[in-house]
């Protein structure tokens, strides 16, 4: 039981999802949430870490600490290309 509870602790709360086609390279995301967003060489963000799919998107899992920071780089993204999605519900939170 124990070991059960241990690993829902660890498990990331969150997703961070990069709709990577449409970003304009503003690098704001980069300079609010450095440690996670860096830009890449065709003048478009990444997520540091961050999982390449097949449509461009790029996701990473977070947990708790890690929120604010990345909500913060997805609020100051001017074209809104940056999302927060509760794992267990499916919201999207921002």
């Amino acid at each position: 039981m124990a070991e059960m509870e241990l690993e829902q602790e660890g498990e990331k709360k969150f997703i961070v999802q990069h709709d990577r086609p449409e970003c304009i390279g503003c690098a704001a995301c980069t300079a609010v949430a450095p440690e996670f967003w860096e830009m890449n060489d065709d003048e478009k963000s990444d997520i540091i870490g961050g999982k390449d799919k097949d449509d461009g998107w790029q996701e990473l899992d977070i947990d708790d600490k890690d929120y604010t920071e990345n909500f913060e780089a997805a609020e100051s993204c001017p074209v809104n290309v940056i999302h927060i999605v509760n794992k267990k519900t499916g919201e999207k939170i921002i």
